[in-house]
């Protein structure tokens, strides 16, 4: 029999904006209502996701031209700039997947989108006032974290709307819809800097061309109050996502919760701290390359390869995918070194974007591991075969430990920015870091071998050796 999610018994009549009644394992229903209403809710729960993401690495674009705009900052002061957004955005993920147990993903979509308005506002004031002090920008980046959260909020929600055998297809699509918004913002980002539509210009390039920082956060700011006002035209609660805190805490009690978080430093960590630092570390390492929006293909060819590693999770198998991607991106780091020890800039470009591919298959591989882990516990421990309520709890379960588990990948990218900063304070070099990063993608390799592809593991619990699934 074909298990359901109904609400359970006591819920309150639907409000405006929720439904009550949702049972996407269900194929009549799926076919008849389901499939329409959460392909909605994806489609613009993607958009605010996306801007997100944007806002959150705003400041990597706008660092570059900073000390043309007479900003007298330090290297350091810069990284840190960098840096503020990713540790606040990576603390604010454990908050957000609980909000939307809270207030529901519709409402909550609504208000997440809502503030990214603050920190495009108060960024666009600090470029276009000269003079502001240093502290005023890491305000603002503290501000930009918000954006940092609603990838956790928005993949807790969408986690409900879907059947099993969909949603990894679906959670890749949102993942990887919101991982562009930092390619986004790195690619239109110089475009619009350099558009004089209104304001006076904050600096020169090198070229001699006025450019104008305030015009990114302002087009943000528009376009964040759009996402608002669509996902409360557009978008739904789900009675069943309803969850207290106390349903949600025994994540952090699952052994595989801890596991897949320190996985995720080193998968989802290295994309976003790479996304945040590389127009940086291009000016350091070779400071007479202009072209800043080529930084964006790294984000991109990153976010576009995430569905694919899920793919690959759902028919072959997530560990061995997510050990081939360590490999390949200490490899990158490697070339990378080699490109600024020999001053080839094309070695060091082509050796990064093995870093953000060989990145973006594995957070895809590793996240759509998350939820068939839990629910094959669920099953293990209902002798085989779920219930209707056990499929519930197993979900309640994923959706909280999707956000700890975020959160924690989340502060990888923190810990590659200051890698980066402490390396060039130091020795006036990047490299050191880059072997850093060699390290520790061999012990990430290690973890996953030894946790979930040893023949003894697999041989016990192959349902819950993060394999085929």
């Amino acid at each position: 029999m074909t298990s359901t999610l109904t609400p359970p018994a006591g819920t309150a009549a639907p409000r405006r904006g929720w439904i009550s009644d949702w049972r996407p394992d269900d194929e009549e229903f799926w076919q008849s209502t389901g499939r329409k209403t959460a392909r909605r809710n994806l489609i613009w729960s993607v958009l605010a996701e996306h801007l997100g993401f944007s806002v959150w690495t705003m400041f990597s674009i706008i660092t570059p031209f900073l000390a043309a705009s007479g900003y007298d900052f330090t290297v350091s002061q810069l990284f840190w700039l960098t840096a503020v957004p990713n540790l606040v955005g990576a603390f604010l993920r454990i908050p957000y997947t609980a909000a939307v147990a809270v207030f529901g993903g519709r409402n909550w979509t609504i208000i997440s989108a809502a503030l990214l308005v603050i920190p495009t506002g108060l960024l666009a004031y600090c470029v276009m006032t000269p003079g502001t002090p240093y502290w005023l920008f890491i305000v603002a980046g503290v501000t930009a974290g918000f954006g940092g959260g609603n990838f956790a909020s928005s993949m807790a929600n969408i986690s409900y709307f879907y059947p099993e055998r969909h949603r990894g297809s679906a959670l890749g699509v949102n993942a990887a819809g919101g991982n562009i918004g930092v390619a986004a913002v790195q690619f239109f980002g110089p475009l619009v800097i350099g558009a004089a539509i209104f304001g006076t210009s904050q600096g020169t390039n090198e070229a001699g061309q006025p450019f104008y920082l305030h015009n990114v956060p302002l087009l943000w700011l528009v376009l964040a109050v759009f996402a608002a006002i669509m996902a409360w035209r557009a978008m739904d609660n789900l009675t069943v996502s309803r969850t207290s805190i106390r349903e949600q805490v025994p994540a952090l009690a699952r052994r595989h919760t801890w596991i897949m978080s320190v996985l995720y430093i080193g998968t989802f960590g290295s994309f976003i701290g790479y996304s945040f630092a590389f127009p940086l570390v291009i000016k350091l390492a070779f400071p007479e390359f202009s072209a800043i929006w080529i930084a964006a293909l790294g984000p991109l060819v990153g976010s576009l390869v995430r569905p694919i590693g899920g793919w690959f999770a759902d028919r072959l198998a997530g560990a061995p995918i997510t050990s081939a991607a360590f490999v390949a991106m200490a490899v990158g780091a490697m070339g990378a070194i080699w490109g600024i020890n020999s001053a080839s800039f094309p070695l060091f470009f082509a050796s990064f974007m093995v870093l953000f591919v060989s990145s973006g298959i594995a957070n895809g591989s590793t996240y759509r591991s998350i939820p068939a882990i839990f629910q094959a516990e669920a099953a293990a421990a209902a002798g085989g075969k779920a219930s209707e309520a056990d499929v519930l709890a197993a979900k309640k379960i994923t959706a909280a430990a999707l956000g700890w588990i975020s959160a924690i990948g989340a502060f990888g990218g923190f810990l590659i920015n200051q890698g980066f900063r402490i390396a060039n304070e130091t020795t006036g070099s990047v490299v050191p870091a880059m072997w850093a990063f060699v390290g520790a993608y061999a012990f990430f390799l290690v973890l996953n071998w030894w946790c979930y592809q040893r023949t003894v593991l697999v041989a016990k619990a192959p349902s819950l050796a993060y394999a085929k699934v």
